[in-house]
């Protein structure tokens, strides 16, 4: 015969989760528990390791829709990651019979009903332990850098080895650049000494025609008065005959 199948909402479903650390005071995880239908629902809450779990309530009833809330107290304990798969809890459930009354229910009605009548829903128990997850992500840090270093090592490895097998070729690029750039530098010096040819020979001109200019300039002023020389003289001639015509018609 297969066994009912769970009328309540369980959250959360499949795990608990519990967040260490574990040594130095109780740890605290939550089941609710809903009754989603219309008739009265009676459940009980077992654990495989029953002497490191304080659980409250651990039996009761609900009431069509009603709501309950189930405090799962982890004791302080060493905590054994060996021992994690071991710490599962179970919440039975029981449709409540027509007959229903609180004493029935105190008269512990769970040793009256079969196994194969109960519902059960199983929890596995998740335990987060910071100082462990602390300790492997260190690890899987120090991993990965070591890795990461390996493949640095072998990629400056590989680039060295490619360097020693490409250096002919950079040579012969280097020596080629090298000689370009020397005949480079012959062809600016041949250049340079005939613009330096070139200025001497301007400079050469320049003080032959200042020489000239000079020369020119002295001898203007002698020449000029030798060409006025004779003007003035006949000049000074024909003053002095109308100067004599003048007198001469004053004693007639």
């Amino acid at each position: 015969m297969a066994k009912p199948a769970q009328v309540l909402l369980i959250e959360p479903e499949g795990e608990l989760r519990f967040r260490g650390p574990f040594t130095g005071a109780p740890v605290t995880s939550y089941i609710k528990l809903i009754n989603p239908t219309s008739n009265k629902v009676y459940f009980k809450i077992k654990t495989t390791v029953p002497k490191k779990y304080c659980v409250r309530p651990n039996s009761g009833a609900l009431k069509p829709m009603e709501v309950a809330e189930i405090a799962v107290c982890l004791q302080p304990c060493d905590f054994d990651p060996a021992d994690k798969n071991k710490h599962k809890f179970m919440v039975q459930s029981l449709i409540a019979p027509d007959n229903d009354s609180d004493d029935y229910l105190n008269n512990d009605v769970w040793k009256d009903t079969k196994p194969e009548q109960l519902m059960d829903s199983k929890l596995k128990c998740v335990f987060e332990n910071p100082v462990t997850t602390t300790a492997a992500t260190k690890t899987t840090t120090t991993t990965t850098t070591t890795r990461s270093d390996t493949n640095t090592n072998n990629e400056k490895n590989k680039g060295t080895g490619d360097s020693v097998k490409s250096s002919p070729k950079v040579l012969e690029e280097t020596e080629e650049k090298l000689l370009k750039a020397a005949q480079e530098v012959t062809q600016l010096r041949v250049e340079e000494s005939a613009l330096r040819q070139e200025n001497l020979q301007l400079r050469r001109d320049l003080m032959k025609y200042r020489n000239a200019a000079l020369e020119d300039a002295r001898g203007l002023p002698a020449q000029s008065s030798n060409q006025f020389s004779p003007t003035s003289t006949s000049f000074l001639i024909a003053v002095a005959m109308v100067i004599v015509g003048y007198l001469l018609g004053k004693l007639i």
